[in-house]
């Protein structure tokens, strides 16, 4: 049988650390509030992938770095080259971005996100794909994926947020993209809880030490049964958003986006 160790992995492109039987994953690039590249996507997904063979680790805490969750992807590392990209290549994007929300829900380990600031973009998906997520009152959630010419449509945000929090309220935060603001996300029940932001991580891992220390065969046990009741066919959901995304990507209004906030200005969408 394949055997993966994690507490011998050494990330590349983001913090890594394993205490006992919890792992601590911590995005770290906090001068740009811990955007995600190419590099660090590719990365999250294969561990996660390698997670399903890892016997010494029952529990995944996630946090970023410097007082903010995660800002998205790069503006100038993925969406500027995003633009230049053909179809093939923007499928081949999209569809591993989608691959990182899979193999996060099909890791056994229950994933406990810790989230302070912002938490944007993917960012909001790594949180979605979570099981539970432990947030700030000062945190802000925003799905921004229309804010730069897309469709809401983005690593599965169109089949895991309205069942995360009902389909109205995920209507309106994927068409707007605006922010929520961590009383309402709790509200909402995206959050499970509100915690001080000197608190926030330290509440995340000690809830994740309970889960290591539990059944955690069971625990495996109880996410696969919650994935597999709970959606209908999101791997075909996720092949149509990143169907849809790509063809998102090749619009006009998507270069737009890119080249108003490179200039510092705000873009303006024509719908092409």
């Amino acid at each position: 049988m394949r055997n993966f160790k994690a507490s011998e992995y050494k990330a590349k492109n983001f913090g890594w650390k394993v205490d006992g039987k919890v792992a601590t994953l911590t995005l770290n690039r906090p001068d740009k509030k811990n955007p995600l590249t190419f590099d660090s996507y590719g990365e999250l997904r294969d561990l996660f992938e390698n997670l399903v063979y890892a016997s010494d680790v029952k529990a995944i805490v996630i946090t970023g770095e410097g007082g903010n969750f995660c800002s998205g992807g790069d503006v100038h590392e993925i969406i500027g080259p995003l633009t230049k990209m053909d179809m093939p290549g923007l499928l081949e994007f999209t569809r591993m971005t989608g691959d990182t929300v899979r193999a996060m829900r099909n890791c056994p380990q229950p994933i406990v996100s810790a989230i302070d600031g912002v938490c944007a973009g993917a960012g909001t998906m790594l949180a979605s794909a979570s099981d539970i997520r432990y947030g700030t009152a000062r945190s802000k959630v925003a799905f921004l994926f229309v804010r730069v010419g897309l469709a809401g449509a983005d690593m599965g945000a169109c089949t895991l947020l309205p069942r995360l929090i009902g389909l109205s309220r995920a209507a309106e935060l994927l068409y707007t993209g605006r922010a929520m603001g961590g009383e309402e996300a709790e509200r909402f029940g995206f959050y499970n809880s509100l915690h001080a932001p000197e608190e926030v991580l330290a509440a995340a891992t000690k809830l994740a030490h309970s889960l290591a220390d539990g059944p955690t065969f069971g625990h495996a046990m109880t996410k696969k049964m919650i994935w597999q009741e709970w959606n209908s066919g999101l791997g075909e959901c996720i092949e149509a958003e990143a169907q849809a995304q790509a063809i998102c990507m090749q619009t006009k209004d998507f270069e737009r986006a890119y080249v108003a906030f490179a200039n510092k200005q705000s873009p303006k969408f024509e719908g092409n």
